[in-house]
This record gives structure tokens, sequence and C-alpha cells, in this order.
């Protein structure tokens, strides 16, 4: 299982120099994501006013993903200190890890965000090759 952390959709959409092999997407393993990342997603996209361009390949990418509400006990956790400062939506993904990892999985995070990969580290949360 991987946890897909919104740098990664956004830089496949955006056709960033950095973004994942075509193959990362068809590797057949689960992909998830906080329902958190719906939302950042179209932000970014409605900020720079590309939904006329980019809305059918945004609903096509997230229709990929298996999506985690923000149930009471991955909100609960995100109010929780961790090992290193984290940003407020960094501390909803990584409570949300927390929470597949208290249910038995054993996801690994695809971000390109270094702040949110050295948290994820600092957590123990193995990271994907992307």
């Amino acid at each position: 299982m991987i946890y897909i952390d919104s740098s990664v959709v956004l830089a496949q959409l955006l056709a960033e120099d950095h973004h994942p092999d075509p193959s990362f997407w068809q590797a057949g393993r689960p992909l998830v994501s906080s329902r958190l990342l719906e939302y950042e997603v179209w932000n970014r996209i409605n900020a720079r006013r590309l939904a006329p361009s980019h809305a059918d390949d945004v609903r096509m990418l997230l229709a990929r993903l298996a999506f985690l509400e923000l149930a009471p006990a991955i909100l609960a956790r995100a109010l929780e200190p961790f090992p290193i400062p984290v940003r407020t939506l960094d501390a909803l993904h990584l409570a949300s890890i927390d929470f597949l990892r208290g249910i038995g999985q054993r996801p690994t995070l695809a971000t390109y965000d270094r702040r949110l990969s050295e948290a994820a580290t600092a957590l123990d949360i193995p990271l994907a090759t992307l």
C-alpha cells in the first residue's frame, strides 16, 4: 500500500520536472490518501485557473485512489505531538498513515515534500521510491 501526498498528484497533473513514472500508477498495489488530498489538489488547480483544461485529468487520477475520511481517531492523532515540528496539513496526512498502521497496514509514503519526508522518517514511515 502506498499513501500518496498531494505533491505527487500535482507533479503528475502539472507535468513537473519530477513526477512518477507511468508504471507507478499502474503497478497494481493499493494507492490511498486522506480525503484531504482531494481538497488540496482542487485548491491548487483552481488557484491556477486550470480547471477548464485539467478537470478531467484530476478526476481520473483521483479515481485511482482510495480515500480515508478524516475520522475522529485521525483528527485526535493530528492533535498530538510529532517527533519534529510539522505543518497542519502534514499532521493530518501523518495521522492518516498512523491510523493505517494501527489497523495492521504497512503503508509507504509517496511524496516530493522534503519536510513531510523528514517527519515520516522520524516516525519510521518508509518512503516509496518515485
